[in-house]
């Protein structure tokens, strides 16, 4: 079990992520961390000459920019966790002063006590204190300015052809365009990747990418640390209401060494259900509230449950 500053930190950076180059993005600055924009117009699909690969690509990064840029909806979610041989789930409530998290449930098991009192006074901790909130929000600004660059990216990092069709969704096959000079470490990650990606042609939008690395990745010639070969990721998202689409699954399996030959191991399933959304100008002490209700009832419901399983087997 993680002790609560662990917890807090984790829970008050922005790592919930809302697409899914930027839910790739927060797989590969871990990768550098643990190795110590206006949005374009998208082009709309239509009748008309087949366009490349490449150009259906560039359009569908541009649609996710688009909407990105133009949507400012505030959801709440449940998040579900495997990390290091535990699982756990989790509220998330969406602000304009960013993101609260709230632990529920640690391996099928409602939190302690004490574990609740933790998250309490972590939450309390942000909705009183400006200097975290100011800190949360740079983090947000800097993640927001890092997934604009990795959208821009894609598309000239990479060469893609056309797969499978199947209705609105077509996959498009990549690998590394040879000819692209990476200008970040988190490039070199994903200048390293193929895979697949499936673009809704309709909607203009990135619907899942898969990804793995074709060959062991080095940082400054492996004296930083390198990644070995065969590390792999999956993100998808879903449409949770027209036209407002979400990252429901992110899987990252990763492996290597860093500096000072400490090993390297990131290993992440995650899962996101149940989304609702909430007043665009909710406050992080309303989020607070909400998420202490959401969680005071997903566990009494499951109290409930347990009542009506145990009177069923007398």
């Amino acid at each position: 079990m993680r002790d609560a500053d662990t917890q807090a930190n984790r829970s008050n950076r922005s790592g919930y992520c809302r697409t899914p180059i930027s839910a790739f993005y927060s797989c590969a600055i871990v990768f550098a961390c643990l190795l110590n924009c206006t949005p374009m117009r998208a082009e709309k699909l239509g009748d008309g000459p087949k366009m490349s690969a490449t150009q259906l690509l560039r359009s569908a990064v541009q649609g996710e920019l688009q909407a990105q840029a133009e949507d400012h909806s505030r959801w709440m979610y449940r998040v579900r966790t495997k990390d290091a041989g535990a699982e756990e789930v989790k509220w998330v409530v969406e602000t304009p002063e960013g993101d609260v998290a709230r632990l529920g449930w640690i391996n099928g098991r409602a939190i302690s006590s004490q574990r609740e009192q933790d998250e309490n006074q972590r939450i309390s901790s942000l909705v009183h204190q400006p200097d975290l909130q100011k800190k949360q929000k740079r983090a947000q600004e800097e993640d927001s300015r890092q997934t604009e660059h990795m959208f821009r990216t894609l598309p000239d990092a990479v060469i893609a052809r056309y797969g499978r069709r199947d209705g609105d969704l077509q996959e498009l096959l990549f690998e590394p365009d040879p000819g692209f000079h990476p200008s970040s470490r988190e490039d070199v990650v994903f200048h390293a990747m193929a895979g697949r990606i499936w673009v809704n042609a309709k909607q203009n939008r990135l619907v899942e990418i898969e990804g793995h690395l074709l060959h062991e990745v080095k940082f400054y010639g492996g004296l930083l640390g390198y990644l070995d070969q065969g590390g792999q990721f999956h993100v998808r998202q879903v449409e949770v209401t027209p036209g407002h689409w979400e990252i429901a699954l992110l899987h990252v399996d990763m492996r290597g060494k860093a500096l000072f030959f400490k090993t390297i191991s990131v290993q992440q399933d995650e899962m996101r259900s149940d989304f609702r959304r909430v007043p665009d100008n909710l406050t992080l002490a309303e989020a607070a509230e909400e998420l202490q209700r959401r969680c005071a009832a997903q566990t009494a419901a499951a109290v409930q449950q347990l009542d009506r399983n145990s009177n069923d087997t007398r």
